[in-house]
């Protein structure tokens, strides 16, 4: 059987891969907080048809393409003014922490809410953490309320209601994906996690009435899944190709 044709069938297979993973970044444009995927391709396995010798290179043939990564590109999305005092973008690195239940997750989509405890949640109803790894709650003589860019929450008499953590990493990108934009450590590459204060250890700063937008390009993601489907359709062309040989093949014995 011709090498060709599973070097097509692992070149469809993987532009497939990229299509998607594309698909899936432009249908979050406008996903507050939202990190792009990004496919990268690598060889696969080549087949050595003779040794090299000396002075003369070994003749190997390749049999296709396999998926190298599927990476989080984790660079900041453009802050976009809301005049919400509950939606937060964070300046810099890091995420906020919510929880659910004994579960812990980071993000960085900072639109809350209060809930009928008058805790600080996310649109899943998670609460959202101080530095103490304690929910963030507002008591009902509490009227109005301000955050400064450390992440300190204050009343109306300035008194400290509680102050929002970040979460940094030694390697964000490497964090799991788990939906409704919350990520988690569980099963992930991203290394050691360092809870501070906005501002402190490396974390970035707070600003109150601002959304961190998706960081997708969409002419970029378009550039993309031209080039992607070029390369799936150059695939089936090789496909179709070895085919056509193979039965020139076959009908040689007529």
């Amino acid at each position: 059987m011709l090498r060709s044709l599973y070097s097509g069938v692992s070149g469809m297979k993987n532009f497939q891969t990229e299509l998607d993973t594309i698909g899936n970044n432009i249908a979050n444009v406008n996903t507050y907080g939202y990190k792009k995927g990004r496919v990268t391709f690598k060889d696969a396995i080549s087949q050595t048809l003779v040794s090299a010798t000396r002075g003369t290179s070994a003749q190997q043939v390749g049999l296709g393409s396999q998926i190298g990564s599927i990476d989080t590109v984790d660079t900041s999305g453009s802050p976009e003014s809301t005049g919400r005092p509950l939606d937060f973008a964070i300046t810099g690195n890091g995420y906020f922490r919510v929880r659910d239940g004994h579960d812990t997750y980071y993000t960085r989509a900072g639109n809350f809410y209060f809930d009928n405890k008058r805790r600080l949640v996310n649109s899943e109803g998670f609460a959202v953490l101080d530095t103490g790894g304690r929910p963030i709650t507002l008591g009902a003589d509490v009227k109005n309320f301000s955050v400064a860019t450390d992440g300190t929450i204050s009343d109306q008499n300035g008194n400290t209601i509680g102050i929002i953590s970040i979460a940094t990493f030694q390697n964000p990108a490497g964090l799991t994906k788990a939906g409704g934009n919350l990520y988690t450590t569980a099963n992930s590459n991203a290394g050691k996690v360092t809870v501070s204060q906005p501002g402190q250890d490396g974390a970035g700063t707070i600003k109150s009435g601002y959304l961190e937008m998706s960081n997708v390009d969409l002419s970029e993601e378009l550039t993309n899944m031209i080039v992607a489907e070029r390369g799936f359709q150059a695939n089936t062309r090789i496909i179709t190709t070895s085919d056509e040989i193979l039965q020139e093949l076959v009908n040689l014995k007529r």
